[in-house]
């Protein structure tokens, strides 16, 4: 008998034969994968192998959400509930310490290997409505154990100060908890690869779910087009707000995009993207911040 998962299963093969790597669904097509799932839990294993259930992920108030997960996820060992982490605790600290400890030794990232030892997580405030995210942490991250703490975190600090905030008040984490390595390291770095991303996008998903910010900002094409799922440049994705898990999301220029060019336009583009974070969030905006960086 065909299974009611089989014409689902075909469509997302041949997306991944395509070179598609995520898909976005309606609330509806969630609910449908959701049952499926839950069929699985009741016996149907053979549902439960081809549709490669949607797992949930448990919060300290005990809510779940969906986790929508990439074609090329339907057959790995990462895709499995027992390779998603949990988020478990009476408090949003204790919740965010298990993630840490879950991290620390992640064994789907384990096995892929390639990161170095230090662990970097996140910072700033777990009740943050405003939450940035970038791709992985690079050589003064690990040196100082912190996100966004180097010539690039700099200038966000510059860029959150402009904005009427700081570090303390918002969420700020990376999708590689792990700086990733390469031959004769020193202060070098380089980007993610996708499986890089692929295994450690749970926990991004699990902060999120944790956090529970207004809006998402992901910083640079390599973040946004994880999170979004797009092979698209920044200029194509930036401009308007997406959707990350029911969360808005906006996407913009990593800061090291304009370090060495404060007469980029692209400055102005970026700052016209926190305005509208701002404006997003109902935080107040002068005539001053608006008139920032304009030629």
């Amino acid at each position: 008998m065909t299974s009611p998962a089989e014409p689902l299963i075909q469509y997302l093969r041949q997306l991944e034969t395509s070179g598609q790597t995520h898909v976005h669904v309606d609330d509806e097509a969630r609910q449908l994968l959701r049952a499926f799932y839950r069929r699985a839990q009741g016996g149907q294993a053979s549902v439960a192998s081809q549709a490669a259930a949607v797992p949930t992920v448990v919060g300290a108030g005990g809510s779940d959400a969906s986790t929508t997960r990439a074609p090329s996820e339907l057959a790995a060992p990462v895709a499995s509930s027992a390779a998603l982490p949990e988020i478990q605790g009476d408090s949003p600290e204790q919740c965010l310490s298990g993630l840490k400890a879950q991290a620390q030794d992640w064994a789907p990232a384990k096995a892929l290997g390639g990161f170095r030892q230090t662990m970097v997580f996140s910072s700033g405030n777990l009740g943050a409505d405003l939450m940035l995210v970038g791709e992985a942490p690079g050589f003064d991250e690990e040196r100082l154990g912190e996100p966004f703490v180097g010539m690039a975190g700099q200038k966000l600090d510059a860029i959150l100060r402009a904005m009427g905030t700081d570090r303390q008040q918002v969420y700020l984490s990376n999708i590689l908890k792990f700086r990733p390595q390469m031959p004769n390291q020193t202060v070098n770095n380089r980007k993610p690869t996708a499986k890089e991303l692929e295994v450690w996008l749970p926990f991004l998903q699990a902060e999120v779910e944790l956090v529970r910010p207004k809006v998402i900002i992901a910083l640079g094409v390599t973040t946004a087009r994880a999170l979004l799922g797009l092979d698209q440049s920044v200029e194509d994705m930036r401009g308007e707000f997406h959707t990350y898990r029911g969360t808005p999301l906006r996407v913009t220029f990593h800061p090291s995009y304009i370090l060495n060019d404060e007469a980029t336009p692209e400055k102005r583009m970026l700052w016209e993207d926190m305005l509208a974070v701002m404006e997003r969030l109902g935080m107040p905006i002068s005539e001053k911040q608006r008139a920032y960086f304009k030629r």
